[in-house]
């Protein structure tokens, strides 16, 4: 920014002043301005110094008054500039009311946007002017785009580095907020017990990749999961904002199927008609009449499709984003299926190249948006070269990459699925019959890559016909009665 941007950027010194003031006077002023006003908030950095200390000390249960403050004080050389330990008197002499204070507050808040807003702006008219790196326009947008999101929700400048005890705090509200709930999740639940004993459920901004051949089931398992979560979406409102506390709003990017098609499954998963008979109209008056009722039922649930095929990475990043600020949350994403989406890379970059712009977007948006991202992938025919043909790491398409960026990677494998029927009425059927009986509704994920937790592999149970998976009983048959 230029000096005379610089002297014109909007603050208020004397609000500052009388906040700084009104906390040292009562610490509990800060528990009704600290959940929005942040040290970065300050225009004058010394300001913004002893908000940070102030806040140390009451956050250690410690009292935070002149006295406390003196010692602090005289050890800062920004503060000797400007005075020392008088400026502090001067600052509790000008501090503000206790009932006063929130509205100062807010205005300090309010200024730092406006200065923030006066670099992104200045920062977009820079780059649009002489784009870095030779960025074309749609990516001059995505960042654009990205560093207003982060602004509408920080409410201020990018925080940089972060404090060990602040990320101690995050780490300590994560293992409270499993202890409280049932099953000891400290992530989102996939309605499958036997999955979220091994992840933990689904975590805030990890990187999920859930992989498979056609035919495995990859797709269903993973509407079988979002429609779990957006089913059990409960939230409380505190302060005017949304803070979900069962379930979740989900992005659903389906590049394969049509929103109709995904819906189709859904009606057929909640009512176990046949989703071919569903396509077909082959249903009774009955059928036809649950398929009504269930509409009814699904219709309120925070599920948004979006069926767009071919969707550049950056579009898909924006409008996940833009979703966040509209629908007031989201929990989960689910992209079905990463190798469908494209990226802005140069022609002879190759397609290796191309899938690891797309991970690496994938894996920063849900750092950004803190929020769990569940892609699909499809696997290389090398699969099918072994026996049995039960998929590896090496087996994902352009798997460096996904491999790399991915915080788990999940394998679906269907054993009937390659068991053909032979014709009927033979010796062979009869045998066929013997083999598949066991596996017929078998299928089993593979945790191959975890992060944060175990490996291996777990039992579900799966449903052809209402294409829907579940939880597997100690007898290895179907328990519907946890999904």
């Amino acid at each position: 920014m230029n000096d005379e941007t610089i002297q014109s950027a909007p603050h208020d010194l004397e609000a500052e002043q009388a906040v700084i003031g009104a906390v040292l006077f009562d610490n509990e002023v800060y528990f009704r301005i600290g959940e929005f006003l942040q040290p970065s908030h300050f225009y004058d950095k010394v300001h913004g110094w002893l908000y940070e200390e102030i806040i140390r000390l009451i956050q250690k249960n410690a009292l935070a008054d002149g006295m406390t403050m003196r010692d602090k004080i005289k050890n800062h050389e920004g503060a000797q500039e400007i005075g020392g330990v008088k400026y502090l008197a001067t600052l509790m002499a000008n501090a503000g009311s206790s009932a006063n204070a929130p509205q100062y507050a807010r205005l300090i808040h309010d200024l730092s946007v406006r200065r923030e807003l006066m670099r992104i702006g200045e920062d977009i008219v820079h780059e649009a002017k002489a784009p870095p790196d030779g960025k074309s326009g749609a990516e001059l947008l995505e960042t654009a785009e990205e560093s207003i999101f982060n602004l509408a929700e920080t409410g201020g400048i990018s925080s940089g580095f972060t404090p060990f005890e602040k990320s101690l705090e995050g780490a300590m509200t994560m293992a409270a907020a499993a202890f409280k709930r049932d099953g000891g999740m400290s992530g989102i639940s996939t309605g499958l017990i036997d999955m979220d004993k091994k992840l933990g459920g689904l975590h805030p901004s990890d990187l999920l990749i859930l992989a498979g051949r056609p035919g495995m089931g990859k797709s269903a398992l993973a509407t079988n999961i979002a429609f779990h979560v957006a089913k059990n979406y409960k939230y409380e409102e505190i302060n005017g904002v949304r803070k979900t506390k069962s379930g979740g709003v989900v992005a659903f990017f389906s590049l394969e199927m049509s929103a109709d098609q995904l819906a189709t499954r859904l009606l057929s998963e909640h009512t176990r008609i046949s989703s071919s008979n569903i396509r077909k109209g082959e249903i009774q008056k009955e059928d036809f009449d649950s398929l009504v009722d269930a509409a009814k039922a699904l219709n309120e649930i925070p599920l948004f499709i979006d069926d767009t095929g071919g969707l550049p990475v950056a579009v898909m990043a924006a409008r996940a984003r833009r979703l966040k600020r509209t629908a007031g949350s989201l929990d989960l994403i689910v992209v079905d299926y990463l190798q469908l989406l494209t990226a802005n890379t140069r022609r002879n970059d190759g397609r290796v190249q191309e899938v690891s712009q797309i991970t690496q977007t994938l894996k920063t948006l849900a750092k950004e948006l803190n929020v769990p991202v569940l892609a699909l992938s499809q696997l290389s025919r090398a699969v099918e070269s072994r026996s049995p043909p039960k998929p590896q790491l090496a087996d994902l398409r352009e798997s460096g990459s996904i491999e790399q960026d991915a915080d788990v990677v999940m394998f679906v494998y269907r054993p009937a699925y390659y068991e053909k029927e032979p014709e009927r009425n033979t010796p062979e059927h009869e045998d066929w019959q013997i083999k598949i009986a066991p596996i017929y509704n078998l299928a089993e994920v593979d945790i191959a890559k975890q992060r944060h937790g175990p490996t291996g592999r777990i039992e579900l149970t799966f449903e052809p016909a209402y294409t829907k998976f579940g939880n597997r009983d100690s007898s290895g048959k179907y328990d519907d009665t946890q999904h």
